[in-house]
């Protein structure tokens, strides 16, 4: 499966402006650096139609090795950043989940029935 990668933000935006990439890569670094500092100072960050990223310190829990069956210890609370899709995006994933729920249907359906000729 391909992944998007910031190089490929970059180029892409390129492309699209007729920027040189250097300052399209300064522009894209410089806003993933602002986020990361405003999630840092425990700001949420709310992007209209793609999402919200809020930081939120996670509860402690009770571990276990699974080498050592009858050892246990605690895991301490930490901070994440919890992310909740926007709107738009929620819609065209859901349209993707039933594009790949109908495709493995389908591909299931295939493997299942017998060749043909027999």
């Amino acid at each position: 499966m391909a992944k998007l990668t910031k190089r490929d933000i970059v180029v892409a935006i390129s492309n699209q402006t007729g920027m040189v990439q250097h300052q399209v890569f300064d522009v894209v670094q410089r806003t993933l650096d602002h986020i990361t500092d405003s999630l840092a100072n425990n700001v949420a960050v709310e992007l209209r139609n793609f999402g919200v990223f809020q930081p939120r310190l996670t509860k402690p829990r009770v571990g276990r090795n699974p080498n050592e069956p009858g050892s246990s210890f605690v895991i301490p609370s930490r901070a994440t950043v919890k992310f909740k899709p926007g709107k738009i995006m929620r819609q065209r994933v859901e349209k993707l989940s039933r594009e790949l729920k109908d495709a493995s249907e389908r591909k299931a359906a295939a493997s299942t029935s017998p060749p043909a000729g027999e």
